[in-house]
């Protein structure tokens, strides 16, 4: 009996320290915490409390009748999106899109980054870094006009093909070149953003190790591979969790600005068939479903990328328990 009392008087004593310690560390971090708060806020209104309206995808909803009077439907709005075939064409068409950027778009920002970090004037580095970055501020109907007056049919370069008697093209409407000319977009808008993240990791690596492998006779490629890439590799497997996580959002702005042009089967991607499908049209329980769907297999890349991270020794967004 002694003993259980002993061990609930250590039990009741270890919560006392955990309540004390977790009051000392509120009350150390309470400004962190108070600036926090509206950013918390705007996320619970904008993200979490939209979500309430996934029960759409159960019902045949109209907002005239709202959530509670709207019938429901069971799984068949997910019936109906599955044996569409437009639905699957736009899950191909993201799929491809996400591909393209993964291989030619993530590394460009990684290459960019060590190319900048071995220039030896911070001048210059900061002009370079100022310059690709400005793109990032740029609105896609701006980056979509500048490559309009370039690449379509009356743009910059058809029009000194056809002053030196060349035949001209037109790569903002021929749906071949669609993949060529969203990634080249995506590359000059943000590739600056990711420098900047690249470069910030490379800021962290001790410059004696780069002095310690040079008097041992380290080249600068031995150096780059075996001092500058692990250090970016944890960074490199987060962005890359993240953009899993993302991937079936390939860009919607971009894309319907140009779906007209380049035609539906082959812009056409989750984002704007859920627009075009569900909003435009009308009917609403079907666009839920199919942005349902869109979620739960983006829950189930970030999982499954995290999991490749740990196999990997990285940490990934979260650690296992």
């Amino acid at each position: 009996m002694s003993r259980g009392r002993n061990h609930t008087a250590l039990t009741a004593q270890g919560l006392n320290v955990q309540r004390r310690n977790w009051r000392v560390k509120l009350k150390q971090d309470r400004d962190l915490i108070l600036m926090t708060l509206p950013a918390v806020a705007l996320l619970v209104v904008f993200a979490y409390i939209p979500m309430l309206g996934n029960i759409m995808a159960f019902q045949d909803y109209s907002p005239y009748t709202g959530f509670l009077e709207s019938p429901f439907v069971g799984l068949d709005n997910f019936v109906r999106v599955f044996n569409n075939p437009a639905f699957l064409n736009s899950v191909t068409n993201t799929f491809t899109i996400t591909a393209f950027q993964l291989v030619f778009f993530f590394p460009i920002p990684i290459a960019l980054a060590l190319l900048l970090n071995s220039v030896a004037s911070a001048r210059v580095r900061t002009t370079i870094q100022m310059v690709v970055y400005l793109p990032h501020f740029f609105s896609w109907v701006l980056v979509v006009t500048i490559f309009q007056q370039i690449f379509g049919g009356a743009g910059l370069i058809n029009a000194t093909l056809r002053s030196h008697g060349f035949e001209g093209f037109d790569l903002m409407t021929n749906p071949d070149a669609f993949l060529l000319m969203i990634v080249s977009q995506q590359v000059w808008k943000d590739a600056g953003w990711g420098i900047i993240i690249f470069l910030a990791a490379l800021s962290t690596v001790n410059p004696s190790l780069y002095e310690a492998a040079a008097s041992d006779g380290a080249g600068r490629w031995r150096r780059m591979w075996h001092i500058t890439l692990p250090a970016l590799r944890p960074v490199i497997i987060l962005l890359l969790i993240l953009r899993l996580g993302d991937a079936l959002t390939v860009g919607f702005e971009q894309l319907i600005l140009q779906r007209e042009a380049y035609g539906a089967q082959a812009s056409e991607v989750i984002d704007t068939y859920v627009y075009y499908y569900g909003v435009v049209n009308g009917d609403w329980g079907f666009g839920a479903a199919a942005g349902l769907a869109k979620g739960v297999i983006s829950l189930l890349l970030v999982l499954g990328a995290n999991k490749l991270a740990h196999v990997f020794g990285e940490a990934g967004v979260y650690q296992k328990s």
